[in-house]
């Protein structure tokens, strides 16, 4: 990875890093964010770009084997957070609102099974997220067979509308081939009082961080997108195949 961002022009940095599920097609019971890429656990990764972006403070919410994965990342500055009912994003993001009682500023939203990401793409988002004066910018990506990801679904001037997922997506909003990365730059009041409003009336019965989208158009704020030059670099780790396509590809980028 390259040189820190300088931070100087833009708000000052909160950063959440989703961490709780079991990943359960991993096929093993360590937690997912725990899985090794590359000799390090995958985790490390996303808190390597949150220190990168010099963020003031840094939370990760856990959930499965909770206290390993504290054990892990003990000593490093970290604050952890529990989401004890895996309930979905947006209430994963939910438990990390005391933590930002004061904050003004933006929260930076990573996932902690996407060890693929750089840090030029986390200054793309940035760099748009500041310019629009959006109050949402998610990293999105073009994929030629979106098939289980979220949609990007978009007005004809650019406004993201809403993100629909897979299981709740209509026949004409499946053939959108612009997906969601679940990595989002967000404005730190109107994240955490809008991941109250949430409500869980859905396939999955969760409560999707993606809602905030359509929260923020509701009141008329400004909600843009910007798509990964790589694709590659915001694959989530859902299975042992994708962790050896993750360490095949950071095994070559350092070469």
């Amino acid at each position: 990875m390259s040189m820190p961002i300088d931070q100087k022009s833009y708000y000052p940095v909160g950063v959440v890093i989703l961490a709780a599920g079991k990943g359960t097609r991993m096929k093993s019971e360590r937690a997912k964010v725990l899985h090794s890429v590359c000799g390090r656990p995958m985790l490390s990764y996303s808190i390597m770009l949150a220190r990168m972006v010099k963020a003031e403070k840094i939370i990760v919410v856990v959930g499965h084997q909770a206290d390993i994965v504290r054990d892990t990342f003990k000593d490093e500055g970290l604050l952890f957070v529990e989401q004890r009912e895996q309930l979905g994003t947006g209430h994963a993001v939910l438990q990390a609102r005391s933590e930002f009682e004061n904050f003004a500023g933006v929260i930076l939203i990573l996932c902690g099974d996407v060890p693929l990401l750089s840090i030029e793409t986390i200054h793309h988002l940035f760099d748009c997220h500041t310019k629009e004066k959006a109050i949402v910018t998610v990293l999105t990506a073009m994929m030629d067979n979106p098939f289980g990801y979220g949609r990007v679904i978009k007005k004809s001037t650019g406004e993201v509308i809403k993100i629909v997922e897979e299981r709740d997506a209509s026949v004409e909003e499946k053939k959108v081939k612009e997906i969601n990365s679940g990595i989002y730059c967000v404005d730190s009041q109107f994240l955490f009082n809008a991941v109250g409003e949430i409500r869980n009336n859905n396939a999955q019965k969760e409560y999707y961080l993606t809602d905030i989208i359509e929260i923020a158009g509701k009141r008329n704020l400004p909600v843009r997108a910007v798509i990964a030059d790589d694709a590659e670099e915001i694959m989530g780790i859902n299975t042992i195949e994708d962790l050896q396509r993750a360490e095949d590809r950071m095994s070559k980028t350092a070469k």
